[in-house]
């Protein structure tokens, strides 16, 4: 007997750009990639766990106005792979654990630490960091129950989805892996940012 799929009522567009660019400066460029590729790094050995830059999120199937797009996120679960879009009823029902979000001059406080807040708290995030380069200013959020709480203290802070420490130094936010070892940036090695990604997550505040 041949098992028919359930038919699907979605023949919706889910558009693959929010019309954004990824960065509105060099700087928020540098340090969106500089952590995308170090935590690619940091999981290059485990298939099951995709890490993405800007990438429209759709939590919700026929709803293509419910949307964000995060500076990075990881979901813990799913493969790695191109995606045109993550669309989480297609993904086991799975959403971004956690998300990164760096500020620019355009961004407002309401923009990230409202609508964006209340967004990833909707839609089961468990982890938020926000770092405002320009103001030296790092902040996350971790769920507890259905809220994401502030974490009192930044500096000294260890992800417990991804296991990297946060650290400010002399104005600059220093990532270190679970080994202890401090991530390094890419653009003050020079040459392509993903053939060194072993080596990524030194992110400069200031330059």
């Amino acid at each position: 007997m041949v098992q028919q799929r359930p038919p699907t009522t979605d023949n919706i567009f889910y558009p693959e750009s929010d019309g954004k660019p990824l960065a509105d400066n060099t700087l928020q460029f540098e340090l969106i990639t500089t952590i995308k590729y170090g935590l690619e790094a940091l999981f290059k050995d485990d298939p099951n766990v995709f890490v993405a830059g800007d990438l429209l999120w759709y939590p919700e199937q026929g709803q293509p106005k419910i949307n964000q797009a995060p500076d990075v996120m990881v979901v813990v679960g799913r493969p790695k792979g191109h995606r045109r879009s993550y669309k989480t009823w297609v993904e086991d029902n799975l959403n971004p654990q956690v998300t990164f979000e760096i500020a620019s001059e355009t961004n407002t406080i309401k923009e990230l630490e409202e609508d964006k807040l209340k967004f990833y708290q909707t839609h089961g995030v468990e982890e938020y960091y926000l770092y405002d380069p320009n103001r030296t200013k790092l902040k996350g959020w971790l769920r507890s129950a259905e809220k994401l709480e502030p974490i009192p203290q930044m500096p000294g802070w260890v992800s417990p989805r991804l296991g990297i420490r946060f650290e400010l130094v002399a104005s600059q936010l220093v990532l270190y892996y679970p080994n202890g070892e401090r991530c390094l940036d890419a653009v003050a090695h020079g040459g392509n940012p993903q053939d060194r990604a072993a080596s990524l997550c030194y992110l400069f505040g200031n330059y």
